[in-house]
């Protein structure tokens, strides 16, 4: 596998942050950060990103850097509004969208560098332009879009239960 201590350290971190995002999307339909496996996901993912800041297979600056960066902005942002605007239920439907936008484009270079790699002396992809990674992704993001619909939904639900009972 040929990975350096970092890259061991950057794997075992993501692999916190994916069991957190889904504990939540399980036992809360998202990424709940007032809950202990939605703050797992936003600090393990925090680390995770800056970490793969320091890996590069092809060297230098690349795709992958920018992913980190962006995934960094987007629970950013979903933080500042998690922790700000409480009382504003549309904040939510911004908040629950940025964390599982966040997910999805975790799982983009989680999915590429696993498939090319495990297993170990045959991998599953020769290298990311393997169609096996790509129908993996189509069905990853169509997850990703059903899953948002759904976290759409019942978040005008809650909103709607809210508003009620003030």
């Amino acid at each position: 596998m040929n990975l350096s201590g970092l890259g061991i350290f950057h794997t075992i971190i993501g692999i916190a942050a994916l069991a957190g995002a889904i504990t939540g999307f399980i036992k809360y339909g998202k990424i709940n950060l007032a809950q202990r496996s939605g703050k797992i996901y936003l600090y393990a993912t925090v680390i995770t990103s800056l970490s793969a800041l320091g890996i590069s297979k092809a060297g230098g600056f690349n795709a992958g850097h920018v992913f980190s960066l962006f995934i960094i902005v987007l629970i950013s942002i979903a933080y500042f509004l998690f922790s700000n605007k409480k009382h504003v239920g549309k904040a939510r439907y911004f908040e629950n969208f940025l964390l599982s936008f966040s997910f999805f484009l975790s799982l983009v270079p989680t999915i590429n560098e696993t498939f090319t790699r495990v297993p170990i002396g045959h991998p599953l992809a020769k290298d990311i332009k393997d169609p096996v990674i790509g129908q993996t992704l189509l069905v990853v993001f169509l997850l990703f879009v059903v899953g948002s619909i759904f976290q759409f939904m019942k978040q005008k639900k809650e909103n709607g239960e809210i508003t009620r009972l003030q």
